[in-house]
């Protein structure tokens, strides 16, 4: 016998010896946790404020410039979309060079190069350092913004947003954006065809020159240079670059749903629906439960093996891939899980997602699948370590966010601490949602009725894909010629008319329901055209007082005072009209006939109505008499309806003596039991206290 092939047959039976010896029922003990040397990064400060990060690689002959910009959310309304804009122009031309010049210019070197609203990004060989350093430098500081480049922009974003409302998962993650923080947080704003719109050269340029500057950003050099070249190249470059004052931003935390909310978007013909299931999270970058909720994440829901995924996946076949999030954040993190399913498993998937959540919320975890996150989470890391950008990131982290200068450098021995324990007590803590959202997008005449057992109330919110509301159901076409306007006009002739409201300047209305028991009284008293004070009473005693003067509003109560916020007077402002239907008809307002319906056993016209705070809310008005009948919107994410009856007439004007109202997960019904029209007020009524 050949020598060569009689060793491979020992070698062969010697590892057939061994493997047989070995125990396949458990799992391999863990080693200890790897030393992490994550090598010098060298950093310097330009007198302008930019900080420097440099990493050396000298493997290739590749250098790389990543500029990141550390700016807070910003809230751009009615022109959302002006930001991202602003960062995708400032490659489209500058100063001293033409679009096509600059284009050249980093093709001829065979550079990378782009840039957004948070990042500017340059790469080449180590050869053209200078040149791709004169074209980032340019392209930062020197910005040429042009009308015929913001047109083509606009084009290229409005034909995405098109193309987005056929995407489901597209409209999942905007929708999921929406309910999580609402339309009046940034980071729940929409860029829609209509805010594209309205964005003007001189906004974006307002952008550009508020936000870009150097001391509010972060320069990592990685590649083949050392930091003594990098600092003379990065100083004569960028060293005078102005620096400036940059707004900061501060924004409340959105308000979470007492009880799980369902929602529906429809996708008429859909033969999947897009499932999720998601709440917000107080869960700050780098802090002490950071690395705890990235392995409890793991565990259900963050790679093949997790439990979401062998549950929907492997065991059931409803989806190629079952995933979960659990995000940190500087302002708000949010937890988040979803699958794409058949439409006849919809209900089933969610029962086998939900299962696995309540398992993780209930400890229900073993010590093999933690510690196999624990590895899978181990190997990740230090393969990240290979690539040097993944250093220059890390060390700007720790910047950034304030971090432990050894946060990193011991990152896989905190790893290695994560106990069961502490999986049991992160699940409970962040995954949790009972107070968030069951969000389904998908065919609504084959699975709404189907997750309607999900929702505590048994209600669905149902929402377009712009996240405003959407009816439960088509509305059928109304007659030719009739207009939201016109049915607007109607009402306003029903509760009296034009001339009776106008002789109306002040109205009180004292008011009284119970609940679990309790006894409430509200009071609210009105001057024309917003000004309104309203009173709580739980036993004849006051528990909140709000006072609104038309411009500006206080709370006061059991909770303290509160000065109302620019967001909260201007929302304040248009719903304390005493005849809000006049000013639906001003221009500031847009409403829309949606069509026919029933709504109360009333055959209704449905109005959609966009106020100028960008709140939506949808109102019914009875065919037959013109009287609203119910109102819908969203409120702090959830669906609020109020449905008016009992009409009475008070000073030839009719007033709804009886108001069903959503108070959290149940309905109240509020009687109105005495109007005062033109009352004399008291003097001082409305001044907000000191």
């Amino acid at each position: 016998m050949n020598k060569k092939i009689y060793i491979n047959l020992v070698l062969i039976l010697l590892c057939g010896s061994l493997i047989a010896q070995v125990d396949r029922s458990k799992m391999p003990e863990p080693g200890p946790a790897p030393k992490i040397d994550l090598g010098e990064t060298q950093s310097f400060t330009l007198d302008n404020g930019l900080k420097v990060f440099v990493v050396e690689n000298h493997k290739l002959p590749k250098v790389s410039f990543a500029l990141q910009f550390d700016v807070d959310p910003l809230l751009e309304g009615d022109k959302t979309g002006a930001a991202d804009m602003a960062g995708d122009m400032m490659s489209k031309g500058t100063t001293n060079r033409t679009k096509d010049e600059l284009n050249f210019s980093v093709d001829f070197i065979g550079a990378s190069f782009s840039t957004s609203s948070s990042f500017v990004f340059g790469s080449s060989l180590k050869k053209h350092t200078v040149k791709l350093l004169e074209i980032m430098s340019d392209a930062v500081k020197n910005s040429d913004f042009k009308s015929e480049e913001l047109e083509k922009l606009r084009t290229q974003y409005i034909s995405g947003k098109q193309t987005e409302k056929d995407d489901p998962d597209a409209i999942a993650g905007n929708i999921r954006r929406v309910l999580l923080y609402g339309k009046n947080h940034p980071y729940g704003e929409l860029t829609t065809e209509e805010t594209l719109k309205n964005i003007t050269l001189k906004d974006v340029k307002a952008y550009y020159s508020t936000y870009i500057k150097p001391n509010v950003a972060y320069l990592a050099v990685v590649g083949d240079i050392d930091v003594k070249e990098a600092k003379t190249l990065v100083e004569k470059y960028f060293g005078d670059w102005e620096k400036g004052e940059v707004p900061t931003h501060i924004y409340e935390m959105p308000a979470a749903p007492k009880t799980m909310q369902v929602v529906m978007v429809n996708k008429p013909g859909a033969v999947q629906s897009v499932i999720a299931t998601f709440n917000t999270i107080d869960l700050k970058p780098g802090s002490e439960n950071a690395i705890k909720s990235a392995i409890t994440n793991g565990v259900l829901g963050g790679g093949f093996t997790s439990k979401l995924n062998l549950n929907l996946r492997e065991a059931h076949s409803y989806t190629y891939g079952a995933r979960s999030s659990i995000s940190s954040d500087e302002l708000i993190g949010n937890f988040n899980a979803s699958a794409k399913v058949r439409n006849e498993v919809t209900d089933s998937a969610l029962v086998e997602m939900m299962k696995e959540i309540m398992n993780m919320r209930n400890g229900n975890v073993t010590a093999d699948e933690l510690e196999t996150i624990k590895n899978y989470r181990t190997g990740t890391f230090a393969i990240g370590l290979e690539n040097a950008q993944t250093k220059a990131r890390y060390a700007i982290n720790i910047e950034k966010y304030g971090l432990d200068k050894q946060y990193y450098a011991n990152y896989l021995k905190n790893v290695a601490a994560v106990s069961l324990e502490d999986v049991n007590a992160i699940s409970k803590k962040y995954i949790n949602p009972m107070n968030g959202y069951v969000l389904v997008v998908g065919n609504q005449e084959e699975v709404a009725e189907k997750v309607k057992s999900f929702s505590p109330s048994g209600n669905i919110i149902y929402l377009d894909v712009d996240g405003n509301p959407a009816a439960a159901e088509s509305f059928k076409k109304a007659p030719a010629g009739m207009t939201a306007e016109k049915v607007i006009s109607k009402n306003i002739e029903a509760i009296g008319g034009m001339k009776a409201i106008s002789k109306v300047k002040s109205m009180k209305m004292e008011m009284g329901f119970s609940t679990q028991g309790m006894a409430f009284g509200i009071t609210v008293i009105s001057e024309a055209p917003n000004k309104q004070v309203t009173e709580v009473l739980m036993n004849g005693n006051v528990m909140e007082k709000t006072i609104f003067n038309g411009k500006e509003g206080v709370s006061t109560g059991m909770r303290g005072k509160t000065i109302f916020d620019e967001e909260r007077n201007a929302q304040t402002a248009v719903e304390s009209f005493m005849f809000p239907e006049i000013e639906y008809l001003k221009e500031a307002y847009k409403v829309e006939l949606l069509g026919v319906g029933n709504k109360n056993d009333e055959d209704v016209y449905a109005v959609k109505i966009i106020k100028p705070t960008s709140d939506v809310m949808t109102n019914y008005y009875s065919i037959a008499t013109g009287l609203l009948v119910m109102s819908e919107a969203i409120i702090e994410g959830s669906l609020a309806e109020s449905l008016y009856s009992d009409y009475t007439e008070v000073k030839k004007i009719k007033v709804p003596y009886t108001i069903l109202r959503d108070m959290g997960p149940q309905k109240v019904e509020v009687k109105v039991k005495k109007v005062t029209v033109n009352t004399k007020l008291e003097a001082g009524t409305f001044d907000l206290p000191k």
